[in-house]
């Protein structure tokens, strides 16, 4: 079965929430926005490209830092309005320079950070 994009079901404003995952160690790495030319440009060229919210424009994983996102595996959920990205990872995902930007985690009540910049 060949791939539709016009049977994803973006939001009000053009876009679909993607988590990038970690596709060896199956870690939660981030989640950003996709437009449908976001999508299609990260399927082309196998780099991870999201849209960025708040500069509204392309945004090409690792163009800056140099941490890419090389994709792997591409899923979408059975209701086609998620992805999940599996990915291959140079540096951290996350742009307070952490492997994830899941690095915050709430126990009892309380804040606890579980990881440091790298």
């Amino acid at each position: 079965m060949k791939f539709d994009l016009a049977s994803v079901k973006f939001n009000d404003d053009g876009l679909i929430p993607a988590i990038a995952q970690d596709h060896t160690s199956s870690e939660v790495l981030m989640l950003a926005w996709m437009n449908a030319e976001s999508l299609t440009e990260t399927m082309a060229s196998g780099r991870v490209t999201y849209w960025s919210r708040s500069r509204q424009e392309l945004w090409r994983k690792g163009e800056v830092s140099g941490h890419v996102q090389v994709l792997k595996d591409l899923r979408i959920d059975c209701d086609r309005d998620c992805l999940l990205m599996l990915v291959d990872q140079t540096g951290p995902a996350c742009h307070t320079n952490r492997k994830s930007c899941f690095y915050m985690a709430v126990r009892d009540g309380k804040e606890i950070e579980l990881m440091q910049p790298e």
